[in-house]
């Protein structure tokens, strides 16, 4: 089963399928061992993980699209990669939508942002005109009823520029393109967000960001409201990032760092035992 084939069975399982955002392959697997069914890779994370750069268009494709193939390489769970805004004009779109594919992932989101695109939960967005986004998505589509086995899902954040009813007629038109899921990105209440589950059709998706301009809610609630997918994009980095500076300021005061987890627990992470089964498999041939 490829990739985009399981995650069509997670979207027509019963219950929520929660996604914590990986930014490597090392936070891929962490998610795998965890138990969870997929994993969101966020333009956000991947920048500041790589480049140590804010998440606005700074990014090129080809960076997103080695992450990208490192991370799908990395498990077997499904992984939604984030496409930004295609990376240019709708031919663009299809190569990133090949690309993505061809990486591994399991769907590429691609959203009505004006280049350069911001984060959805920062100031300074701008979105492209209805004609445009739905030019960028029928390209999507297009690229993947031309072969490319991976899912669509489309992104607005119309509904920071241009209001609550814009955002859920382009979510419609979305739908009616073709798209496998979409995103309406930041709504400002549950009442935002009932509305766009109970009034857009297909799988919906929630993004949950700590001290967001969105409701913070657990899976769960989110289930109840009407999304298939919830992606929690930063809340690993957030917790690495606590971790790394209580480590450091350790070392710093001059203090051993033995209470972290062990080294032995990160050779089996990344395989050494596999490595050595292997190793002395073939040192006996």
């Amino acid at each position: 089963m490829s990739a985009a084939d399981n995650l069509k069975t997670l979207l027509t399982a019963p219950g929520i399928i929660t996604m914590p955002g990986c930014y490597d392959a090392m936070s891929a697997k962490l998610i795998e061992r965890a138990g969870f069914k997929g994993a969101f890779m966020g333009g956000f994370a991947v920048s500041a993980s790589r480049l140590g750069l804010p998440d606005t268009g700074l990014i090129s494709y080809n960076e997103m699209l080695d992450q990208g193939r490192n991370i799908a390489t990395a498990v077997s769970i499904p992984v939604i990669g984030d496409g930004d805004t295609g990376y240019g004009n709708a031919i663009n779109v299809k190569r990133t939508v090949e690309g993505y594919a061809q990486a591994g992932m399991a769907c590429v989101m691609i959203e009505d942002q004006l280049a350069p695109k911001r984060c959805g939960h920062t100031m300074g967005k701008q979105v492209v005109s209805r004609q445009d986004a739905y030019v960028r998505l029928r390209a999507a589509v297009d690229a993947r009823e031309e072969g490319a086995d991976i899912l669509i899902m489309a992104r607005t954040d119309a509904n920071a520029t241009d209001g609550l009813d814009e955002a859920m007629e382009r979510c419609r038109a979305f739908m009616d393109i073709g798209v496998d899921i979409t995103f309406l990105e930041a709504p400002k209440d549950e009442a935002e967000m009932a509305r766009y589950c109970n009034e857009v059709p297909g799988p919906k998706m929630a993004n949950m960001v700590e001290q967001g301009s969105s409701p913070f809610l657990a899976p769960p609630q989110l289930e109840e409201i009407g999304y298939k997918v919830a992606i929690y994009p930063v809340s690993l980095m957030l917790a690495g990032i606590t971790a790394a500076n209580r480590v450091l300021a350790t070392l710093n005061d001059g203090h051993d760092t033995t209470a972290n987890a062990t080294f032995q627990e990160l050779q089996d992470i990344v395989g050494f035992p596999g490595y050595y089964a292997d190793e002395k498999k073939y040192a006996a041939e």
